[in-house]
């Protein structure tokens, strides 16, 4: 029998390749010879990097970079195992916790660092780069990032801006100049994980929706917004190009909009990148059954992320998926019209939540053991009444 393990991260209890390993250590308990294929899963946000890296037996990697205030910090970013992707996650430089919440203020935090840890993904030789932009400090619309690929900004006297970009100085920008974008970018190609749909501007753009996340009081939403505004008016003069009005646009306080207009990136929805870096496709073909689950499934499972990605992968191949979870809340009659085989929760009986937090790894082991036997069970009568048939 060949299974194929591809959970989520239960947050705040195991991260993907954690839950891998229990459920793989389950398996072994009942078919000690069974195929394992493991693929830790994540969506674009946190866990990307160790997850893809596990996958594709790849390597993590460290740079020196300035968080979103502008202090050095280490960042950790991801080289797969082709040796020429890299995979980023903007939060481990620009995102909102890496700032101590009463220094929290999109007026003063920066992309910069992202930008940087780009540079470095493609100085190493990196040609394709998956970035997811999840959790943001920021609302600078990828301005900082832009300073330090090269781009250079410049206020209405002709000074240049040399501080790093942040939500305050943008609305300063009256010209950039483009020339002097770092050459490593030419042939590069940058997908973004983007799980929104918002514009830039409006009441359902970065600042109005988002930017009160990231520490922005009441009285600093409308002059982030106003800089915004002029931003993107100096950004699509210059460039030529409409970008505001586009879905994903104002994901990560803007850095969509920069991605696509200071990177030429393409904006996907994060599970797609995921399955497509770690060959979904491809490693499920002959597959019995697919294992997947997150740490809570509910009526919002169906319209998330890692869950309803592989129920739509595998359906083309009808692998039966089936779904495990700390937590199973509400029904589950939505998940199984959309494809999925079973849905189980790990926990043997109620138990605090704290408890059952502590002991995911051994319940999913467990779980997943008495899961195999079942499944064995099938296995074989279905092998014997196809001898049957044969017969």
């Amino acid at each position: 029998m060949k299974f194929v393990l591809a959970p989520d991260s239960f947050k705040g209890s195991a991260d993907a390749e954690e839950i891998c390993a229990a459920l793989a250590a389950g398996i072994r308990r009942i078919l000690p010879d069974a195929e394992i294929v493991s693929l830790p899963m994540a969506d674009g946000g946190e866990g990307t990097v160790s997850a893809l890296v596990s996958a594709t037996k790849g390597r993590l990697l460290q740079h020196t970079v300035v968080d979103p205030l502008g202090q050095p910090i280490t960042a950790q970013w991801g080289l797969l195992g082709d040796g020429e992707t890299a995979v980023i996650e903007m939060a481990a430089s620009s995102g909102l916790p890496l700032v101590a919440e009463a220094k929290r203020n999109p007026l003063k935090t920066t992309t910069y660092g992202t930008g940087q840890l780009i540079l470095q993904a493609i100085a190493q030789g990196c040609r394709k780069i998956l970035l997811g932009i999840g959790g943001s400090a920021t609302c600078d619309a990828g301005t900082g990032m832009a300073q330090a690929l090269g781009y250079k900004f410049y206020r209405q006297d002709g000074s240049e801006i040399v501080e790093y970009m942040n939500g305050e100085l943008m609305g300063q920008v009256r010209t950039i100049d483009w020339t002097t974008r770092s050459p490593l970018l030419q042939g590069c190609q940058i997908t973004a994980a983007c799980d929104v749909d918002n514009v830039l501007l409006g009441p359902q753009g970065a600042v109005m929706v988002y930017a009160p996340q990231k520490g922005a009081t009441a009285e600093q939403l409308p002059v982030l917004e106003r800089n915004m505004e002029r931003i993107i008016d100096v950004i699509e003069k210059d460039l030529n190009r409409s970008i505001r009005n586009i879905p994903g646009a104002g994901a990560a306080g803007g850095l969509g909009a920069g991605l696509l207009s200071f990177a030429d990136a393409a904006l996907k929805p994060g599970v797609q990148i995921v399955l497509a870096a770690c060959r979904f496709a491809e490693n499920i073909q002959g597959a019995d059954y697919i294992i997947t689950g997150e740490g809570q499934v509910d009526e919002q499972t169906v319209f998330g992320k890692t869950v309803s990605g592989i129920l739509t992968a595998a359906r083309p191949l009808a692998v039966p998926v089936i779904i495990l979870a700390g937590a199973v809340r509400g029904e589950t009659c939505e998940l199984l019209q959309r494809g999925a085989a079973a849905v189980f929760s790990i926990c043997p009986g109620p138990i605090p939540l704290q408890e059952a937090m502590q002991r995911t790894l051994p319940m999913a082991e467990e779980t997943m053991a008495n899961l195999t036997s079942l499944l064995h069970i099938a296995h074989g009568r279905q092998n014997l009444n196809q001898n049957h048939e044969e017969l």
